[in-house]
């Protein structure tokens, strides 16, 4: 039991310091706070400018009421129509997170953008490093290093 024990733990940790268990979990972290930060842009900084264009709608209060025993309560506010019971459909709400999923949405294409950027500028440098020190068979088009006198795959002389 004890040796099952030790080889649990052991596997455990190997399993807990591998990288992309680490980078995973930087990510999700990453993640959330990133998801803060667009959810404060769209809810403090976009909508209150895009409702009062819109004649000073806050999208948070737009909202039906369902009917009750055929009768329809109007409210002043959906927080006064939840603290009474009543049944709400909250399309205000959903515009919010629609709006919200289309800011963070294009704010992590522009952050893959700019990381491919990078990509492709590293793997361009590196493209350079190898023309350097390697060149490319006549015969078979494989890449050797240029001080061969002789192709390591078609054995071709050069």
């Amino acid at each position: 039991m004890l040796e099952f024990i030790k080889s649990f733990i052991h596997e455990f940790k190997t399993f807990a310091i591998r990288g992309s268990v680490i980078d995973m979990s930087v990510g999700i972290i990453i993640g959330a706070a990133f998801g803060q930060v667009v959810n404060s842009l769209v809810n403090d900084i976009l909508m209150p400018p895009i409702g009062w264009l819109m004649g000073k709608v806050d999208f948070t209060n737009l909202y039906l009421t369902l009917p009750v025993n055929g009768q329809i309560t109007k409210y002043a506010s959906l927080e006064a129509a939840k603290s009474a019971g009543a049944v709400t459909i909250n399309y205000g709400l959903f515009i919010n997170a629609i709006i919200s999923f289309s800011f963070t949405a294009f704010a992590v294409f522009l952050l893959i953008k700019f990381i491919n950027k990078l990509r492709k500028t590293a793997k361009l440098e590196q493209n350079e490093k190898d023309a350097e020190i390697n060149k490319t068979c006549p015969y078979c088009f494989s890449t050797i290093d240029i001080r061969a006198k002789k192709c390591p795959c078609c054995t071709s002389e050069l």
